[in-house]
């Protein structure tokens, strides 16, 4: 039964990244690998507060008078500004408006010299089914959404550092290092399963939106619709952080034994 828009709802809340760091390093041209020593594992099920990979632009960490390079890193899901006293705070800023983003004081600052690329398989999405559940509640049915090729998805997203003043500055732990994902409104199909939707930037922009010398880039944040890609029912296992491995991104058995997708 088709699923009606889930309004209202965070989004995006889930994604999944599983290709190992050599593959994200040649795909995304990056200069220098900034997450050396720190190899994620995949994870089929990221959520806020998790450690993930980053594609950014800017001088290396060891010399910063150098020019700014195309390079990974490892970042937690979850901005905390820099003026932020506790960095709980990042729970509750995994996303971040397109419509709000250039003004909103948690990320103008970001938006205007710290912008990444959040590499994704792809990302989960809750639509809310005709059919209550038990009691009455609404029942919702977890969707993946991905490229139809199998391609990498770069999401747009905002990095920050967050500076502990609790601890002496050369301590390793003084520093931390958070994102969020940047939104947009869900085109075509996509809007059926929820009016949100991650803002991807296209391969041809890459370098104009990592660039820290670009102070104003609203021109590229043009949605490039759902075209490319598929969505999917999958198993409820998904709606669990604990739960996590590639049986979370398998299709749904439809009636006959196929898969069975949306669009």
């Amino acid at each position: 039964m088709p699923p009606n828009a889930w309004q209202g709802e965070v989004m995006c809340g889930r994604y999944a990244s599983t290709r190992a760091k050599r593959e994200l390093l040649e795909e995304f041209e990056v200069e220098l690998d900034g997450a050396a020593g720190d190899e994620l594992r995949p994870d089929y099920n990221v959520a806020p507060t998790k450690p993930v990979y980053a594609v950014l632009t800017r001088p290396p960490a060891d010399d910063p008078e150098a020019g700014p390079v195309r390079q990974l890193r490892v970042v937690r899901w979850g901005l905390v500004p820099a003026w932020a006293k506790d960095p709980s705070i990042g729970s509750k800023m995994i996303n971040a408006r397109v419509e709000t983003v250039a003004e909103k004081p948690s990320f103008r600052s970001a938006f205007a010299k710290r912008r990444c690329l959040l590499p994704a398989d792809g990302y989960f999405e809750w639509a809310v089914l005709a059919e209550a559940g038990k009691g009455g509640r609404p029942r919702k049915q977890p969707y993946f959404i991905r490229p139809e090729d199998g391609g990498v998805m770069a999401m747009a997203g905002l990095y920050e550092f967050w500076r502990d003043r609790g601890r002496p500055e050369d301590d390793p732990l003084a520093w931390m290092a958070t994102c969020t994902i940047i939104t947009t409104s869900a085109e075509d199909e996509l809007g059926v399963i929820h009016d949100r939707m991650p803002m991807l930037i296209e391969r041809d922009r890459w370098t104009d939106w990592l660039d820290p010398g670009v102070p104003d880039a609203r021109e590229f944040l043009v949605p490039a619709g759902s075209l490319g890609l598929e969505a999917y029912p999958v198993s409820t296992a998904v709606n669990s952080v604990r739960n996590n491995g590639p049986d979370l991104l398998r299709p749904l058995p439809a009636e006959g034994g196929e898969g069975q997708r949306l669009f």
